[in-house]
């Protein structure tokens, strides 16, 4: 479904947030990527099945 060459990433993958930015609405702190993923600010993230995946920013300080 992806009109851009190479095509973004599927949903399912790992690096789905590599995909392009198809909408975006900083102000309310989402965006909407070309594989349906919407993807938020916090790292959060909604998938086009109604997946959710969990906030997943690194952890400050750790080694």
């Amino acid at each position: 479904m992806c009109p851009h060459q190479p095509s973004c990433p599927p949903a399912e993958a790992l690096d789905r947030e590599a995909a392009r930015t198809m909408v975006a609405h900083p102000e309310q702190g989402w965006s909407l990527l070309c594989n349906g993923v919407v993807l938020f600010d916090d790292t959060g993230e909604i998938l086009p099945d109604g997946g959710v995946i969990e906030p997943h920013r690194p952890l400050a300080g750790v080694a």
